[in-house]
Formats: C-alpha cells, structure tokens, sequence
C-alpha cells in the first residue's frame, strides 16, 4: 500500500513547509517538454454508437460550439481594481475584514494595498486556469491518440477544439484586460506532467477529466457567481457549458472501464487520485501572489486558513470531484480507502451530490444562447 510519503513525498499531507518548499524553478521557459510514453491505437471498428452516452455527447458537442473572438463582447471595459472593489461589496465584505490582523503583515496594510491584494489574486487564477487548460488541451489530444473506442475518439476530438478556445480566450483576457501574467504553479505543472506522463489512457481520464476537469468546473461556477464583471462572467458561462461534457465524457468513459478492473488496479487509480486532489488543494495555497506582495506565504496561508469564507471555498472546489468519483466507484472500492482519504481532505461530505455524467444537460446554452452566437 503506497503511503503519503510515497504519493506526495511527505508524510503529512497537509505540512505547510513541505508544501511551499515545492515552487517552480523555471519561469522563464517558453517550452515545457513531457515525455507521454502512450502508444497510439487505431481501431478498425467504426460503428458509431456502439456506446450511446459516448454518441449523445457527441452529437450535443458538436451543436455547441462558440467562436471565442465573435461571441464574447471584447469591447467591454475593464477597470480591473473597480471590479475588486465592487466584488467585495457585492459580498457584503471590506477589504481585509473579518480577521484579527494585529500583529500580522497585514495590520497596517491601507485600502490601496488590499485592492492590490485583490487585483493580484485575480490575475493569479485567470493565470492557472490558461494553464491547466492548455494541459487539457495537451491530455485530450493523447486521449484521441490513445482510447480504443471510436465514439470516444470522435468526442475526444470535439473536446480538442474546445480547449483550444479557452487557452484563447483566457489568454486574450489576461493580455488586454487584467495586467500581467503567473507562470504555472509548481503543484499544478507537476500533477499535469503526472497525468501526461502516465502510458494508460484511462490515467489521463481520470486526472484531467475527472480530476483537473472536475475542480475547474466548480471553481467556474464560483467565480461566474460572486464575480461582478460582465465580460468575464460570459466567457466563464461559455466555458462551463463546455467543461460539463468534459468530466460526462471521462464519467461515462471510466464507469465502463474501472467495472472490469481488479482490486489492484482500482487501488492504483485510488491513489492517483488522491495524489491529485492534494496537489490541486495546494495550488490553491497562492504562494506566489503572496512572494508577489512581499508576504511571509507560510504566515499568509496560516492566517486566511482561519477564515470560514476561505474554508469553504477550498472545499466547495471539491463538490463535482468527490460525487464523479463515488459514481466510478472508486470511494467505496475495497477497504474504501479513498473514503477515508476525502475524509481527511475534508470533502467527503459532497459524495451524495449530483454526478457530473447526469448533471452535465443543466449547462449546456440555451438556444437563445446558441442563437444569439450565430446572429
């Protein structure tokens, strides 16, 4: 049985100086190379819809496609410290509020520096969300390469086109609407080399569709409901609407699969997927804003960790990740060590909520929606 030690290279899961020891060391590279060690597979069977779920998304794919430059309202303009402003008082909070600041770093920190704070934050997340979808643009490119199955080959394909798109119109927001980048965190970089890496194709399912996939979507949902920006709160629609069929597809791919799995084989996919939802919660620790604003992150991290409005949001990331994966069968699978795991992380209470493979119709656009686009 693989330990903690033996998955994240530390034996507490949650040793803060362990996880900020880990950054990344080349954040001037243009070019990351990851060798992906997968064959690829031709099939000779050609019989769409042998797997009908696979063929409904398919098809529901192919209707909802959007252009990332004509359909979103680009002329917007942004006032990127107003929108901090307006998103804490549409939360009904101030600006550093709500916590006991003697002391800290932050306890003679003026409004300026909390709009900062505020304004860094932002291009921080929109920053990991290019890269984690340019890593799935990467994993669903092998996916086509790898999966044996033409109906998951053809929506595979479809899902190829819609990464491309978000790498778009995330980098194109980042460029002429917020004010600079971050390069990819260190957790992240490694738990998507991981994923690439791996030779078994229902490994990148798993910690692109299920995983990555998975907490970008609730992070979507999040962020499209407290933020105060039109522009952004369109493309995330967009984005969601596309990101719902992405964790359907490895739902409705791995149920089949992990069915005809031994024990063994379903314990390897057990701690890979704890492996990645540890790294995937420490990315979200922000140590580089943190660096940014001249911050002690460890003290940073210790002091927001106390916020219950902070708690929540770590964990509500969670809430499509911990159901898609009781649906696989994977939380109860032998000694139900997954369980126990989530347990630990703190999510477990999200097990019963809807799974991604029903749910996924709740976000698709509408046809005003999809009408409006080709007008």
């Amino acid at each position: 049985m693989a330990t903690n030690e033996d998955l994240l290279g530390r034996a507490d899961a949650n040793d803060l100086e362990a996880i900020l020891a880990i950054t990344n060391t080349d954040v001037d590279e243009l070019v990351h190379t990851v060798k992906d060690n997968a064959p690829a597979l031709f099939t000779w069977d050609y019989e769409k819809g042998a797997r009908p779920a696979l063929n409904k998304l398919y098809e529901k794919a192919k209707k909802s496609q959007w252009n990332g430059q004509t359909d979103l309202p680009w002329d917007t303009v942004v006032d990127q410290e107003a929108v901090v402003i307006a998103n804490a008082e549409a939360q009904g909070t101030l600006l550093g509020q709500n916590l006991d600041l003697t002391g800290t770093p932050f306890e003679k920190w003026d409004e300026a520096k909390w709009i900062q704070l505020g304004v860094e934050f932002q291009n921080w997340m929109l920053s990991n969300f290019m890269h984690g979808e340019q890593g799935a643009l990467l994993c669903t490119a092998k996916i086509v390469e790898t999966v044996p199955w033409i109906d998951a080959k053809y929506y595979a394909a479809t899902q190829v086109m819609d990464e491309a798109r978000h790498v778009e119109v995330f980098a194109q927001y980042l460029d002429t609407k917020l004010s600079g980048h971050y390069p990819i965190n260190a957790h992240l970089k490694l738990l998507l080399d991981d994923i690439i890496e791996d030779s078994r194709w229902d490994m990148t399912y798993l910690g692109m569709q299920i995983m990555v996939e998975g907490l970008a979507l609730a992070a979507f949902g999040f962020i499209h409901m407290m933020t105060t920006e039109p522009l952004l709160k369109q493309l995330l629609r967009y984005v969601m609407s596309d990101e719902a069929r992405h964790v359907a597809f490895g739902v409705l791919s791995l149920k089949e699969f992990y069915d005809g799995l031994d024990q063994a084989e379903i314990r390897e996919r057990q701690e890979f997927a704890f492996e990645a939802a540890v790294r995937m919660r420490d990315r979200l620790l922000q140590q580089e804003v943190w660096e940014r604003m001249e911050v002690d992150p460890k003290q940073a991290i210790e002091l927001i960790s106390l916020s219950p409005e902070r708690v929540m949001f770590q964990q509500m990331l969670f809430s499509k990740i911990v159901p898609n994966c009781k649906k696989l069968g994977l939380l109860d699978a032998g000694d139900g060590w997954l369980r126990t795991k989530f347990g630990e992380l703190g999510v477990i209470q999200f097990e019963d909520w809807e799974d991604t493979g029903a749910e996924y119709d709740a976000f698709a656009l509408s046809d005003e929606e999809l009408q409006g686009q080709s007008a």
